[in-house]
């Protein structure tokens, strides 16, 4: 009779034969290749998103100071935000996939979530509240606005409309995206919703609406922080732990009671630690007669097929524990 805790990461404790097949490392397997490929398109698309900001910035500062559009000099602000979090968010990515050290055991992955939180924080304080501050004295103003060249406006929108939407192309063809990733997206169709509002807003200029300019600001400005506020809380969530959700806590239930020897599953804690990698723990019951080999052989059988499906990789902790209805009575 015993009861044992075993950290069910790989076979080297235990260097008997264990009746198991070999299995590949999870560093050798294709789905473990997928996942780093993934992260160097991810990297790519970031990268190519900054192009795309530098160049939208100077084109859009530059018409707006021959214009004098202010939803030109909203969207101008937006994308200055955009090259610093983008570069933010990219330094981050980077820093995620460091391999796990003393310090930090379980990997980097949650800095993908700590550069988002702080994205989401500019925001919402840099760029959505400065344009608040910018559009609502022009909402109230009533004197009449000098404005030029608004077909150059106008140009410079919708092709700016049409450059942003190439890396929105190449984030959402990804089969796997992490925090960094989902920012910028997040940021990407913010940019495509906001660019499209100050258009409509500089056409109404055009056609001798110029009320509709600061409007368009102020729709820039809350797309800016509706999203903003959403990124802030899923990122904080998973900073918090969250939990991968019921259906994934009911598979690793229902794996477990599929091996031959698991009496009882009790205690599932499943935390989700970066993109699709989630850390699993949990107590079993077997028979109270088995030796510790046998008993390992199933915590190992049980790992493989908690961890076989690829976008789920990490760490799976199992206590095992003997069914007290076969104790023998005192």
């Amino acid at each position: 009779m015993f009861t044992a805790l075993y950290f069910a990461e790989n076979q080297r404790a235990f260097p008997r034969e264990t009746g198991l097949p070999e299995i590949d490392s999870p560093a050798e397997s294709p789905s473990h290749a997928d996942l780093h490929a993934a992260e160097r398109g991810e990297v790519r698309a970031l990268w190519l998103t900054l192009g795309v900001y530098l160049v939208l910035f100077i084109a859009k500062f530059s018409v707006y100071l021959m214009t004098g559009v202010l939803a030109l000099l909203a969207e101008s602000l937006h994308t200055l935000s955009d090259i610093f979090i983008s570069g933010f968010l990219l330094a981050a990515l980077v820093w995620s996939r460091k391999e796990a050290d003393d310090e930090h055991m379980f990997g980097h992955h949650r800095a993908q979530n700590v550069a988002a939180l702080v994205a989401s924080t500019l925001f919402l304080s840099f760029t959505s509240l400065r344009l608040y501050e910018e559009a609502i004295p022009h909402l109230l103003d009533t004197g009449q606005r000098t404005y030029g060249n608004l077909s150059l406006a106008i140009g410079v929108l919708a092709v700016s409309i049409v450059v942003a939407a190439a890396p929105v192309i190449g984030l959402v063809r990804q089969k796997v995206r992490g925090a960094a990733s989902r920012a910028q997206l997040a940021e990407l169709i913010n940019d495509e919703l906001g660019l499209i509002a100050a258009l409509l807003g500089t056409l109404f200029v055009s056609w001798g609406k110029p009320i509709a300019d600061p409007i368009a600001t102020l729709v820039v400005a809350t797309i800016i922080a509706v999203n903003a506020v959403g990124l802030f809380r899923d990122n904080l969530s998973m900073l918090l732990g969250r939990s991968p959700g019921a259906e994934f806590i009911g598979r690793v239930e229902r794996e477990a009671l599929a091996v031959p020897g698991v009496l009882g599953v009790t205690k599932i804690r499943a935390e989700t630690i970066g993109p699709g990698m989630v850390n699993v723990s949990c107590h079993i019951q077997v028979s109270p007669t088995l030796t510790v080999a046998e008993a390992n052989d199933i915590v190992e059988a049980i790992r493989l097929r908690v961890h076989e499906d690829p976008t789920h990789p990490g760490d799976c902790v199992i206590r095992v524990e003997p069914a007290a209805n076969l104790l023998p009575h005192a």
